[in-house]
């Protein structure tokens, strides 16, 4: 046997940029100030499988999925030669490995659609934006979480056999999807370059689209200052406009930032203008038209709408008979904020808990979008 190239370079630059792709995704995924990369990823890996299933007609001998088409039995004929050390040698992929490339594709096809899907109905964002409704995207994000877990319950299986297989025959299965080569009496693969170089240019031009145009023009927009000021690669996704009052604004904003109505329920703020004058130990102060126009505004766009994912959340983590007159004593920002530490909330930038703006850079429009959200360090603005 001679070393030959088994795996040509579109193969193994799939293998590697998926691998790594799944990995950035699962470490952004609960992450929120990184949505906008986690996203990215998904679609990236998407691209991918697209690009494998093409490849697998149409790219090199070993790369084809007719070059390792087996059934179910025998994969599981071949783990029990594998216990029992009589696993055939494979040039290509044997029979185990084929049953879970065909998996992984097939996962990361769902985990890409439920991500999609997730994305339009709970963040109302992506290509499914405006098809579903947040409590559709919320139902189908469990799908997605539990398919990303098979999906990383597979690799490690797919790990632990690479490592099996390894041993049992002698030779470096990860070296090889890195170099390509392995000893075999076997025609040699095409190598297959430029269609690598290309795979590279068209990802780096969609990652290029993506975080320089897709994602910053719209904070240019949010934040009224130049895109590349902002020290960090993630970005926030900007959320939908919510309805605005000028007297409430001016009233509610003189004291504290103008908490939007959509973040408590209806009864919430008729209780609070029916006590309006001890509201929180200070007397409002408000005539009754104003009182009456304001308390009209709030209680149209209430979380009881259920008009941004916030809003939703919150309402959702309520008792039908809860009458919080905090947003901070509400169940579900009580849990997106747990792991904020004593040190975070008295920052010189922060202060205070009912300070929003110093975390979230779409306070002031009440949307709290995931991906506006900034932790302050030190004395740097968020």
């Amino acid at each position: 046997m001679q070393r030959t190239l088994i795996w040509d370079v579109p193969t193994r630059l799939f293998h590697w940029t998926l691998a790594l792709s799944f990995a950035g995704a699962w470490l952004t995924s609960e992450q929120d100030p990184w949505l906008g990369v986690h996203v990215f990823l998904g679609y990236l890996m998407l691209a991918l499988v697209v690009f494998r299933v093409i490849w697998g007609l149409v790219g090199s001998h070993y790369a084809r999925f007719n070059s390792f088409w087996f059934s179910p039995r025998a994969a599981l004929t071949y783990l029990r030669e594998m216990l029992s050390r009589q696993a055939e040698r494979h040039v290509g992929h044997n029979p185990a490995g084929s049953l879970a490339i065909y998996l992984l594709l097939l996962l990361t096809l769902v985990i890409g659609v439920t991500g999609i899907l997730t994305l339009g109905g709970e963040e109302q964002h992506g290509m499914a934006a405006g098809l579903l409704s947040i409590a559709q995207g919320v139902a189908i994000k469990p799908i997605h979480e539990l398919a990303a877990n098979v999906m990383l319950l597979l690799i490690l299986g797919h790990l632990a056999g690479v490592a099996v297989e390894s041993f049992l025959h002698k030779e470096n299965l990860a070296r090889s999807m890195v170099t390509g080569t392995k000893l075999a009496n076997a025609p040699a693969a095409q190598p297959h370059k430029w269609v690598a170089v290309w795979m590279l240019v068209l990802g780096v031009a969609f990652a290029g689209w993506w975080f320089f145009y897709a994602l910053h023009g719209p904070i240019e927009k949010l934040l009224g200052r130049p895109a590349n000021s902002l020290s960090t690669v993630s970005v926030p996704f900007v959320g939908p406009k919510l309805a605005d009052n000028a007297q409430w604004r001016e009233e509610c904003g003189s004291c504290h930032l103008a908490f939007h109505p959509s973040l408590l329920p209806n009864r919430s703020w008729v209780h609070i203008m029916n006590e309006q004058q001890t509201h929180f130990g200070v007397d409002l102060g408000f005539d009754a038209p104003t009182s009456a126009a304001i308390q009209a505004f709030m209680t149209a766009n209430s979380s009881d709408l259920a008009l941004t994912e916030p809003a939703f959340k919150i309402g959702h983590s309520l008792k039908p008979d809860a009458v919080p007159l905090r947003i901070t004593e509400t169940p579900y920002w009580i849990k997106k904020h747990r792991e904020i530490t004593d040190a975070q909330w008295k920052q010189p930038l922060v202060k205070s808990k009912a300070n929003c703006a110093a975390c979230h850079l779409d306070a002031e429009a009440g949307t709290f979008e995931d991906g506006a959200m900034r932790l302050p360090t030190g004395n740097a603005k968020p």
